[in-house]
């Protein structure tokens, strides 16, 4: 969640090279947002995700760029994907690199997540940000990254895609301008549709079955398989020296960010079997499941404060498949449906 969220130095990267096109050099980027002189220099292993959407920010401010975040989006390479780019690279298909993104997306960056849904003959790509209330250099850089790494799996250029961005695209006072317009589709294929509910990319469902060139599937079991103990890696550090509950509640916020959370992957991230996790739980006086719901609901009331968010964007954050059985959910957590209690909120903060 916020607060504890990373980026990799490899997805760090792209930002520094379109920030030293402009002639800005890692100590005068690093002081604009709010990091020490050398806190660059060398450059980490990974920083906080709060202090790269700053660094994004400091980025736009000091260059003058209007589109820094296009910029840096074009500047992502597959290697900046991290440790799973190669998973990427030796998929079989399109559809299946941008399912893996979907999982592995976190061992890059914890800014946001992906989900891919298919609907008879268009599919949807969409990203919810984990920081609502960053500038839109955010979601722009990250849309120019994967169209530019969807291309390179592709092997050629996608056809344009149907985008929504939930940002202003910088407000009236820049849209009127061609040139504005122009670099968005330049960068992006296409101009987006902005002020949109989400952010989503939709194209013909059969790009999704396009090969991925030069890809050797006989290599991609085994590099899943090493992205999957990373993914294991970074929940038991985040667990590191914590009682079961507190190490169980930290697996289960990073397995919800991913997409999916079930006893049996939650125990194996934990080195353990799940009846040893059942049994510890137990000992401990509580269980899996109660684990999941006190940080869904916990996660829920964050998210209902973000106005930002619809509540079909909520339900899809906390894994649940359908609107209705979050809602079903919620009123079992707080005595009352979800969209009441963001009210009653909205109308305490204003007493």
């Amino acid at each position: 969640m916020p607060g504890t969220d990373t980026v990799a130095a490899a997805y760090v990267q792209p930002l520094l090279e379109a920030a030293g096109a402009h002639g800005i050099d890692n100590a005068t980027l690093a002081s604009a947002a709010g990091l020490p002189e050398n806190g660059l220099t060398p450059l980490p292993a990974a920083l906080p995700a709060a202090a790269y959407v700053r660094l994004l920010d400091a980025g736009a401010m000091l260059a003058g760029d209007a589109h820094f975040g296009l910029h840096v989006g074009e500047r992502v390479r597959m290697g900046t994907c991290s440790a799973y780019g190669l998973v990427l690279l030796n998929c079989a298909s399109v559809g299946q690199a941008l399912e893996q993104t979907a999982r592995y997306e976190v061992l890059a960056h914890d800014l946001g997540r992906w989900s891919l849904r298919r609907d008879g003959e268009r599919f949807q790509y969409r990203w919810v940000s984990h920081y609502q209330h960053a500038s839109r250099h955010l979601v722009d850089s990250v849309f120019a990254g994967i169209r530019v790494c969807g291309d390179w799996l592709a092997g050629m250029a996608l056809p344009p895609a149907e985008l929504a961005f939930a940002h202003d695209g910088g407000g009236q006072a820049l849209l009127r301008h061609a040139s504005h317009r122009d670099e968005y589709v330049r960068v992006l294929g296409s101009l987006p549709r902005f002020g949109s509910d989400a952010n989503i990319a939709t194209m013909d469902a059969q790009v999704l079955d396009w090969p991925v060139p030069n890809a050797d599937t006989s290599r991609y079991p085994l590099l899943r398989q090493h992205a999957e103990q990373l993914l294991a890696q970074r929940c038991r550090a985040a667990g590191a020296g914590n009682g079961i509950e507190e190490q169980v509640q930290q697996t289960i916020a990073a397995g919800l960010r991913q997409g999916t959370v079930r006893l049996a992957t939650v125990a194996g991230e934990l080195a353990m079997t799940p009846r040893t996790l059942q049994r510890k739980l137990s000992d401990a006086g509580t269980s899996f499941q109660r684990l999941l719901d006190q940080v869904r609901y916990r996660q829920a009331c964050d998210y209902l404060r973000q106005p930002e968010l619809s509540l079909a964007d909520i339900a899809f954050l906390l894994g649940y498949r359908e609107q209705s059985a979050f809602n079903h959910a919620f009123r079992a957590w707080a005595g009352t449906n979800p969209g009441a209690w963001r009210l009653q909120e909205r109308l305490d903060a204003r007493e």
